[in-house]
């Protein structure tokens, strides 16, 4: 296997009923473009990390990685980024909500856009959500936003394609994933959205409620707030060459 341009990530639990299907999704998606799919066994309790291993039979560019216990999302997402092989990182949700026929027009975008951006961030339009789920990601998106000033309506949208270098140059905490961008306008890091599809969820429950996400999220913004306070911008950083050095 030659080696691949993006590493596609997908973090999952409990997700029996449709890691398998997105596996071969992402395959046939990604089929034009040298890639490796990692998916990331959050410790399920369930036959999430059997019927994948029984499916790299007929998937050779999948990988599976599981955790011993379960460390959630943002650290599932870590641990594929750290053992990708890839310079360019894929992200989708392991509920199959995001379509994988999105990434090559993110990866597209990645690469073609000047300067270049270090994360491309998928924007989902009509939303296959419950009206509780879409109204607390509205108000939770909006009180984000403004507090964080990262620019970006929809941070909710597992979907994206990234530089593995500039994620690595991040601060790293529990439920990180969703602070990606401001976490990379604090190191003054372009992120540029795009609109992605988004579908229903075929299978299982979400391991997220609205009261849960706010309980999580004032902790959080409070963090991310400080995080920002605190960092301090060098501007242009230029090198002395040798030949100025001798000229002085």
């Amino acid at each position: 296997m030659s080696t691949p341009i993006m590493s596609v990530v997908v973090p999952v639990f409990n997700e029996e009923g449709n890691a398998v299907h997105l596996a071969y999704e992402i395959a046939n998606a990604c089929a034009d473009i040298p890639h490796e799919i990692i998916f990331i066994d959050d410790a399920s309790t369930d036959g999430t990390c059997e019927a994948l291993h029984k499916a790299k039979t007929a998937l050779p560019r999948l990988r599976v990685l599981t955790h011993q216990r379960n460390a959630g999302q943002s650290r599932a997402i870590r641990t594929g980024i750290l053992a990708a092989k890839g310079n360019i990182i894929g992200i989708l949700d392991g509920d199959g909500q995001n379509d994988p026929a999105d990434l090559p027009a993110l990866l597209d975008l990645y690469k073609s856009t000047s300067p270049s951006p270090a994360m491309v961030a998928g924007q989902r339009g009509k939303r296959q959500d419950t009206w509780a789920k879409k109204i607390g990601s509205r108000i939770g998106n909006g009180i984000r936003r403004t507090l964080l000033h990262d620019g970006i309506r929809d941070t909710g949208c597992g979907l994206k394609v990234l530089s593995r270098d500039a994620y690595l140059r991040l601060p790293f905490f529990d439920h990180q994933h969703r602070y990606m961008a401001a976490l990379m306008a604090r190191e003054n890091l372009v992120v540029i959205t795009h609109p992605v599809s988004h579908r229903a969820r075929q299978s299982g429950q979400s391991k997220y409620s609205n009261l849960g996400r706010m309980t999580v999220s004032v902790r959080d913004l409070l963090g991310v707030m400080w995080l920002q306070s605190r960092a301090r911008l060098p501007g242009r950083i230029s090198e002395t060459s040798d030949k100025e050095k001798t000229t002085k």
